[in-house]
């Protein structure tokens, strides 16, 4: 087995542990103002309040400043000093390290399985843009999800081609094809199951069938079953629910999925499925819906608990979505309309920065690309619980204001472009080819925009990608969150750090062999920034550029 990678989460554990105290007293510095200074701080404040007279024993600083463990950051000195209790790091060492290790970590012992239901897809033949916000959110949550491991179902299937087409201009892999007869007959199984059920009424002959709706096979009861099972979080206003054929398809589709999920997955098979092991045991469901389409699920989720009691349809939880204002609309905008307005716009963009471009096949991938990345990064880089706003006259989100996907694009192809020019200058024998990693000498890495770019970006990334895929503790509410603006908001902030680094340092400087040190190690670095880039433009189903 090779080196443990280091992370942020294990070195503020081991530095916790080494005070002796319960509390978590450290943070971990971001700012480059404060990073020229120290790495690690705990507060003067919290001094006070945890040593007598704020004053650090001279064993607990030893102890401090002789850190070590696997996953642990070596430390170079600590010291007290007016702004509190500061830790520097063995920086070449930690750049060493962790250009040394893999990214990734080891996959987990006991995968869980969820099922993520996205009513929208069910939508309107022509969806609007408040219809994919769900849908870009629980694609980019499926991404995070399987990368850590977990076994993720999507449902229902895509079956509209004009939906499909708008899902696949902006690299949303969702499951496409029409209903099977397996489907058919878990349809048939439930209207079973509904004409035993107590609480449903007119199923079958009779004057109260006669009484509903021709569509309507019976009515339930859905206020006395939720206080009969005592459940909590619900709409109260939930009272009659008039089943029709098409919700007990959707019933129907959902059971499949948790029972196919379940069965794909041997691991859930041998573990108990109870609530209080959400989402680690059995099969999860996990309803991302706009805020407008949660009381409708909310009918389908107890008329699913009515019809099939199982211990999988206690396991529904909502990850719900905050509406969608477009302003300056001249009339109600569809969602191809809205697509088709954002690539006109970054188009025009890329002409006043480029010039006239080529009407070719590559340009046109260059600004479709571009368009899906702007259009994600528009939707999903605030908190999904928050009203967004689409402002269809304001360009900028298809520009390279540093806000926008296409500005983490560009920075992503700059490093494309950085890295080509290096091959093309060793296959013409200026420069050598980039030795590897062992053979290199991080100490020459000394600007501060290096350290910002390990410390604040290569280090915690995995523990980012873990934090966004996150689903919390259980508890009897229904509604929960999950923290997959994460991913947008990291990449943003790391491309306006690259890209003020990469206006600043000449990375690819003059062929002689006293200056290939250091840039061979700002390559390296580089290597390992642009492997972030991907990694997590492949969460957002965004492809990275080569060219821009």
């Amino acid at each position: 087995a090779g080196e443990v990678r280091p992370g942020v989460a294990a070195t503020l554990r081991a530095l916790n542990e080494a005070l002796g105290l319960p509390a978590a007293l450290w943070v971990k510095e971001s700012s480059a103002r404060n990073l020229r200074h120290r790495d690690f701080l705990v507060p003067r404040a919290a001094l006070r309040a945890a040593f007598p007279g704020g004053q650090v024993p001279a064993d607990v600083l030893e102890l401090v400043a002789s850190l070590c463990g696997a996953g642990v950051l070596a430390v170079r000195d600590a010291q007290q000093t007016p702004a509190g209790l500061e830790v520097r790091l063995q920086r070449p060492e930690a750049f060493r390290r962790l250009l040394l290790c893999s990214a990734s970590g080891p996959a987990p012992a006991l995968a869980p399985c969820v099922v993520l239901h996205c009513p929208a897809v069910r939508g309107p033949v022509a969806p609007r843009p408040r219809h994919l916000r769900p849908l870009l959110l629980a694609d980019h949550l499926a991404q995070l999800l399987r990368a850590q491991g977990v076994h993720v179902r999507l449902v229902p299937a895509l079956a509209e081609e004009g939906r499909r087409d708008v899902l696949r201009q902006l690299r949303v892999d969702w499951p496409a094809g029409p209903a099977g007869p397996d489907l058919a007959d878990a349809v048939s199984a439930l209207k079973r199951a509904l004409a035993r059920a107590p609480c449903a009424a007119g199923c079958g002959q009779g004057p109260s069938a006669a009484a509903l709706p021709a569509d309507v096979i019976c009515k339930v009861q859905l206020k006395g079953f939720m206080e009969q099972q005592d459940l909590v979080g619900y709409d109260p206003n939930l009272d009659v629910l008039l089943v029709t054929e098409g919700k007990l398809r959707s019933v129907a589709e959902l059971q499949q999925a948790a029972l196919q999920c379940t069965v794909s997955n041997p691991a859930a098979l041998q573990a108990p499925c109870l609530p209080d092991t959400l989402p680690f045991f059995c099969c999860s469901i996990v309803h991302v819906v706009s805020c407008e389409e949660e009381f409708q699920q909310q009918q389908l989720d107890l008329l699913w608990r009515i019809l099939d009691p199982g211990p999988h349809t206690a396991l529904q939880k909502y990850l719900v979505c905050g509406p969608v204002k477009v302003t300056n609309p001249s009339s109600p905008i569809r969602a191809d309309q809205y697509l088709q307005l954002r690539k006109r716009q970054m188009y025009e963009a890329s002409v006043m920065k480029y010039g006239e471009l080529a009407q070719d096949k590559a340009w046109t991938e260059v600004i479709d690309t571009l368009t899906a990345a702007a259009i994600r990064f528009e939707m999903l880089s605030t908190a999904h619980r928050s009203q967004i706003t689409l402002d269809l006259q304001d360009s900028s989100i298809s520009t390279k204001g540093t806000k926008s996907g296409a500005f983490v694009m560009y920075n992503c192809a700059r490093l494309a472009t950085l890295f080509d020019t290096f091959q093309r200058a060793v296959e013409q024998g200026t420069y050598p080819p980039l030795p590897p990693p062992s053979e290199l000498n991080f100490s020459c890495l000394r600007e501060e925009g290096e350290w910002l770019l390990l410390f604040n970006y290569l280090l915690p990334f995995p523990e980012v990608l873990q934090q966004a895929a996150q689903l919390p503790a259980p508890t009897n509410e229904i509604r929960i969150t999950a923290n997959t603006e994460a991913v947008c908001k990291f990449l943003v902030q790391l491309s306006m750090d690259f890209s003020s680094y990469y206006n600043r340092v000449h990375i690819l400087g003059e062929p002689f062999p006293h200056l290939f040190e250091q840039m061979f190690a700002r390559l390296r670095l580089l290597a390992a920034v642009r492997d972030v880039f991907h990694s997590a433009l492949g969460t957002l189903h965004v492809p990275p550029l080569s060219q821009i």
